[in-house]
């Protein structure tokens, strides 16, 4: 019997790639010289799309694929995927879910204290010779800050979880109140409120149309020249026009932000700014969970072709 046939649109790591080729007849589109005619030759025997999160799966390629029953997500976010595309041919979408949420909250509280204590720029100045002749600035307490968290996922819970275990008062907005929201944990329905209340504010929010730019000028406003954004979701949930010109200004007191809209390329502005701390998309980024996140891809496209239930569809 033949190999299911797979289109690949990303590179994936040594110990992906191998059993991945090990199991199916995979089609690199992303090494394709000319991708025009990669796709019009492969797509037709596609039967489904791996790919990452930061690649998603577009409708011109969906649209070549005729065969096509599954797009299989390496990554929890599934923005870039045309969700229309599929949900009118019935073509099911995974992710891998769960498994990167330690790792994405512990960087989220590790950038808030960096944030709060001032590492990055104390280690520079200890490198730069200046200590002991002088001493650094003081900066703020981290367990005294007020913890918002807009938007309490798995993600949302664990950053929660995190910042109580240091002492700060934790409030959250979500479209209705969690019963996951452990006791003390304070709900705001209006996430300009929850702004108001915060003095960092943890964006943990699925990318969504509805989400777009939900950080915009008035939350930032309200947030105010003591506050901190820390960004762990997607850079299209943030206004960065809006982020910048507070940055800018001080109408913001700072920021830490692990994604960008547009990234890998960012405004170069950022660079400028001695009250932001920049990460590249790194949420995931460990061994542990990288490796976690391929096997569920392959569960999920091993699932599927054996006819069994997916263990992590995206509901549309």
């Amino acid at each position: 019997m033949p190999r299911p046939e797979i289109l690949q649109l990303g590179a994936y790591a040594p110990w992906d790639q191998e059993p991945l080729e090990a199991a199916y007849t995979v089609h690199r589109h992303h090494e394709a010289a000319d991708k025009a005619a990669h796709l019009a030759e492969a797509g037709p025997r596609v039967r489904a799309i791996a790919t990452r999160g930061d690649l998603g799966a577009p409708a011109a390629v969906i649209a070549a694929c005729p065969l096509l029953e599954l797009i299989a997500v390496n990554g929890v976010g599934y923005d870039a995927v045309d969700l229309a595309a599929c949900k009118a041919r019935g073509i099911a979408v995974t992710n891998t879910p769960d498994v990167l949420t330690d790792d994405v909250a512990d960087l989220a509280i590790g950038m808030m204290l960096a944030q709060a204590r001032g590492i990055v720029g104390a280690e520079a100045f200890v490198r730069g010779g200046h200590w002991p002749g002088a001493s650094y600035p003081l900066q703020r307490r981290a367990s005294s800050l007020r913890a918002g968290v807009l938007g309490l996922g798995r993600i949302g819970q664990a950053i929660a979880r995190r910042a109580q275990g240091f002492g700060m008062p934790v409030a959250y907005t979500a479209r209705s109140p969690k019963a996951e929201a452990a006791p003390g944990w304070r709900y705001f329905a209006d996430p300009l409120e929850l702004a108001e209340w915060a003095e960092v504010l943890f964006l943990a929010t699925n990318a969504t149309p509805a989400t777009r730019h939900i950080v915009n000028a008035p939350l930032i406003d309200a947030l105010g020249p003591q506050g901190m954004l820390v960004n762990i979701s997607r850079g299209g949930n943030v206004d960065e026009e809006a982020l910048i010109a507070a940055l800018q200004s001080g109408r913001l007191g700072s920021a830490a932000l692990d994604v960008f809209e547009g990234e890998p390329e960012i405004d170069p502005r950022f660079l400028t700014l001695p009250n932001v701390l920049l990460q590249p998309h790194q949420g995931s980024a460990t061994v542990e969970t990288r490796r976690a996140m391929g096997q569920l891809v392959r569960d999920n496209l091993a699932a599927h072709f054996a006819g069994r239930p997916l263990l992590t569809p995206v509901a549309f």
